[in-house]
């Protein structure tokens, strides 16, 4: 958010330039088990993994993760504004992908993750020990995913999109999750919905495949949903605002990492909740410059000049802070579609609150990212 954060970055790699549309015709749930049947996998490899952190030359915990090309992710941003006292951070490789960022940390190969919330629900209830500490990104008014047609498209309800082609950049996923439901809030049945195809295609090409009419919707987020709509003829038939502003994905831990560093995992949380407070209630000017600044001093050859594309931290809550719901309804939507055994998980068996200094009674909800009161907190 993208992916299975599909939103988690607002800008998917722009060295990615090839890639052609895929048509997936077998039924949904088929398709949701087989983009998630790595991460399943993963799990007993995941419980033998070592926990034990790397200590750096300052006495700090060096935490591992995957980076994403020309992302700022709030961990990164941070670090930057040396909020983090007891840990560093360190990419240890790069990624577009949610699953490859939650499997990565679900097997050990590096310590924390994000993704879409309904993937983690899938992952947890495999039984792979992981939990959610704090939110990584969502939608509201300014950041969300949107569904568009052609401006002269007949398409204008659910259920014009019978047997009808949706380009999304992967499967079983944010984008996947959200037209599903969507669908079914319109009144379409289950053999209705699964007649909607969903073919893979890759952000950078997903305007060109609408506008040539290899697809008959496109999905659009950050940078390609602006330039999609700055180049005109298209109308949004619906996005994934469909809850309102609401949180979408999480960082999770390994349970044995957590167990094992709890005081590394309690900074890392603390300064990433104040990471994306300082976002919430900073001007979009400032948080776009820090963003290029941070682009540029890296060195990994991007653009900085994509930055300029962030609009707002994506997250309702002040400083991330996870709310039951977010979970439930990725739970309530497996068990109503035979992907999960009513009972089996509740929210709280996946995320924890405990160490957000604003969930915590460290900071209100109301102050910025030190504690001290802001005048018009997001």
């Amino acid at each position: 958010m993208n992916n299975f954060g599909s939103r988690t970055q607002p800008f998917v790699n722009p060295r990615n330039t090839k890639g052609k549309a895929v048509s997936h015709k077998h039924p949904w749930r088929v398709r949701i088990a087989a983009a998630l049947a790595l991460l399943v996998g993963v799990t007993t490899a995941a419980c033998g993994s070592a926990d034990e952190a790397t200590v750096t030359a300052d006495g700090k915990t060096e935490l591992r993760y995957l980076s994403f090309p020309a992302t700022v992710q709030f961990p990164e941003l941070a670090a930057d504004l040396g909020y983090f006292t007891k840990v560093s951070i360190k990419a240890v490789g790069e990624t577009t992908s949610g699953p490859q960022s939650i499997q990565a940390a679900a097997t050990g190969d590096t310590d924390f993750g994000h993704a879409f919330n309904g993937a983690i629900v899938k992952l947890a209830s495999a039984g792979s020990p992981i939990t959610a500490v704090v939110d990584s990104y969502g939608a509201d008014e300014k950041t969300f995913n949107g569904f568009y047609v052609l401006e002269d498209s007949p398409i204008r309800t659910a259920r014009d999109l019978i047997g009808k082609k949706i380009g999304i950049n992967t499967l079983g996923a944010h984008s996947e999750f959200v037209i599903r439901e969507w669908l079914a809030r319109e009144g379409l049945s289950k053999d209705e919905i699964a007649s909607v195809q969903l073919l893979v295609v890759p952000p950078i090409n997903n305007e060109s495949s609408l506008r040539q009419g290899q697809i008959d919707v496109g999905a659009f987020n950050g940078i390609f949903q602006q330039r999609a709509l700055e180049n005109g003829g298209l109308r949004e038939l619906f996005t994934d605002r469909i809850f309102g502003d609401f949180s979408y994905g999480s960082h999770v831990f390994r349970d044995e990492f957590i167990k094992k560093n709890p005081e590394a995992v309690k900074d890392f949380v603390q300064g990433t909740a104040r990471a994306i407070r300082w976002t919430q209630v900073t001007p979009q000017a400032e948080v776009v410059a820090r963003f290029k600044d941070i682009i540029t001093k890296r060195g990994r050859g991007e653009d900085p000049a994509l930055a300029e594309y962030w609009k707002s931290s994506s997250i309702p809550t002040p400083g991330g802070v996870i709310k039951p719901e977010e979970f439930q309804l990725w739970i309530d939507w497996l068990v109503r579609n035979n992907e999960l055994d009513k009972g089996k998980l509740t929210p709280q068996d996946i995320f924890t609150n405990d160490d957000n200094p604003y969930a915590d009674g460290t900071y209100q909800p109301d102050s910025g990212p030190d504690g001290a009161p802001v005048v018009a907190a997001k």
